[in-house]
């Protein structure tokens, strides 16, 4: 006979520690509103000329690297974590082997921080994303769980980017780890955002739900993985500012067909509308760049991609989770919806910078709006991811 699958009451008696250690959600999603709140200050700071840190030879790298490396695996460890023993009905990974994983990602930051351009430190900020790639298909294969395969490649990709981020060649991999982001980003949001929106609508009796998962996602994504590795390979060249263009009709099409408009009144899930969107923008911007250089520059699809779609999507799904995880109920309060408007406007403005005769204002109020989004959501989710369920 068959063991029945642990319910969701009995893996939370399974464990008995300090409540932070209960969930993968729950050190990294605080860990990552912690770095988010604090490393764009300190970029700031070493940008402007007003801070010197000895041991960091690069605070570019070390910006470019926190944000894609440091912050995403934190806001993906929490996710993957979390939702995994839901997908597999095995035990979730708490206590002690929790608390070893954070304090490895812990120690990457730290590497980085102090010595970043260093074959140890470099090694030291690698373990971390190495470790959770393994520790992912790890759950999967022994959940059986084959539907999620795709995921384990695109974490193990994002592993093999900071590899190459760290080691060399830099822009490579800074590349190939956006170009992880992106796909992991339409992965997800694909399945989430019209489920979401659907099981919402369906409480208030619409008529009209979203558009199940069918051709037109299939085309986004396999046009969108095209144009994606095409900038990786040849990221100047002309093909790939064409399949940008293809790839951002294809992504708003689909994003059109999920139902948005309908959930103005519910900002938890507006911001999941929201936060795609920026991944068009992101595309159509690449698109301009490199089909036309003097309408865009290099740097904001990054940032459209980076502070706008990763930033929003990542803080809207921590909130959500935080929320249902937490025994609370879904819905967004003031101060959750003032960090999604913060961070919005933050991406918005750090993109609309490159635009300006004299960016450093929309420089300061990117960085300051986007950062007061994250210093929100720590102090208001803190708390709640401290503390057990009520």
């Amino acid at each position: 006979m068959a063991q029945a699958l642990p319910t969701s009451s009995e893996r939370r008696r399974a464990y008995r520690g300090p409540a932070i250690f209960s969930a993968g959600f729950r050190p990294f999603f605080l860990g990552a509103g912690i770095l988010a709140t604090a490393a764009l200050p300190l970029w700031m700071l070493l940008y402007f000329g007003a801070l010197d840190l000895p041991g960091m030879a690069d605070p570019r790298a070390w910006h470019i690297h926190e944000m894609l490396f440091g912050y995403l695996s934190a806001a993906l460890a929490g996710f993957l974590l979390t939702a995994i023993p839901n997908w597999t009905g095995r035990l979730p990974i708490a206590g002690p082997p929790l608390m070893a994983l954070f304090a490895l990602w812990l120690a990457g930051r730290a590497a980085m921080l102090l010595d970043g351009d260093g074959p140890l430190g470099s090694a030291a900020a690698l373990a971390f994303p190495v470790i959770l790639a393994l520790v992912v298909w790890r759950e999967i294969l022994a959940g059986g769980n084959r539907r999620n395969l795709p995921l384990c490649l695109l974490v193990t990709a994002l592993a093999a980017a900071d590899a190459v981020f760290l080691f060399g060649p830099q822009d490579l991999g800074m590349r190939i780890g956006f170009a992880m982001a992106a796909m992991m980003m339409m992965l997800i949001g694909g399945r989430i955002i019209p489920s979401f929106t659907g099981n919402w609508l369906k409480k208030r009796a619409a008529r009209a739900l979203p558009a199940p998962f069918g051709a037109p996602d299939k085309a986004a994504l396999a046009v969108s993985l095209v144009a994606l590795a095409c900038w990786i390979v040849v990221p100047g060249g002309r093909i790939t500012g064409l399949a940008f263009a293809l790839a951002a009709a294809a992504n708003v099409w689909r994003l059109l067909r999920w139902r948005g408009s309908a959930t103005l009144a519910e900002p938890l899930l507006l911001v999941l509308h929201l936060a795609y969107a920026w991944v068009p923008v992101a595309f159509a911007l690449f698109a301009l760049a490199i089909l036309f250089p003097d309408l865009a520059s290099a740097q904001q699809p990054l940032h459209a991609l980076g502070a706008g779609a990763m930033g929003l999507l990542t803080l809207a799904v921590m909130t959500r989770a935080s929320l249902g995880h937490s025994g609370r109920p879904l819905r967004a309060g003031w101060a959750t919806s003032l960090a999604y408007l913060l961070v919005l406007a933050g991406a918005a403005a750090r993109v609309a910078a490159d635009w300006a005769a004299e960016p450093t204002a929309l420089l300061h109020l990117g960085a300051t709006a986007w950062t007061a989004g994250f210093l929100v959501f720590v102090l208001r989710y803190a708390p709640m991811l401290m503390t057990r369920r009520p």
